[in-house]
């Protein structure tokens, strides 16, 4: 609920494995690659945040996307606790994980909006293929599944990306798991996440 308390450094490397609906994944993050990055998932993963959470945006041939909690107050105290940008160093390309952001207004009329590297709070993704195109929108790698990449590529996708057959991210954020588990009932779940392995 306090966001400002889960501020401690991460190691320079670390792994966490995922327990899912689907079986067991582990992602290695590494300070080298995006230290603001790697600082947030350490913190969010060793508080427990994303245990019991939905993969609520799973696209093929693209990406699975994590990150919206099952309590709505919570949702609201990590909205706005954004992190800095960190330059991109790796390629968004297979198994490689990255934070979500948000866009910007375009600047001028016609323009398409860009990607805010500066609005990073929860949500993560991992790359099913080769999005290097994200480089371009500072979407930065912070980690990459290192075991049990088939067990993401399992992951429920049949909702796609979101409404109209999706979850709407604003409801899920706004209402919590009885809005996913409701409308959305075959979606698979984190129901574990721990760190297992660190390098100082």
């Amino acid at each position: 609920m306090d966001p400002s308390k889960l501020d401690e450094k991460a190691p320079e490397t670390f792994k966490a494995k995922f327990e899912t609906t689907k079986g067991d994944f582990v992602i290695e993050f590494r300070r080298d690659w995006a230290p603001n990055g790697a600082d947030r998932a350490y913190n969010l993963i060793k508080s427990g945040y994303y245990d019991g959470i939905a993969f609520f945006r799973v696209m093929p041939n693209f990406m699975a996307q994590f990150g919206i909690h099952n309590h709505p107050k919570v949702n609201e105290a990590w909205k706005e606790a954004t992190i800095e940008a960190d330059p991109v160093k790796k390629s968004n390309t297979r198994g490689f994980v990255s934070f979500a952001q948000r866009s910007k207004a375009p600047e001028r009329p016609g323009m398409r909006p860009k990607s805010d590297p500066t609005t990073r709070t929860t949500h993560m993704f991992i790359n099913y293929g080769d999005n290097s195109a994200l480089d371009q929108q500072d979407f930065t790698p912070v980690g990459k599944v290192v075991e049990g990449m088939e067990v993401v590529d399992k992951l429920y996708s049949g909702y796609g990306g979101g409404p109209p057959t999706g979850p709407n991210q604003k409801l899920a954020m706004e209402e919590g798991l009885p809005y996913l588990k409701k409308n959305f009932p075959r979606l698979d779940y984190i129901e574990d996440a721990s760190v297992v392995e660190q390098e100082q």
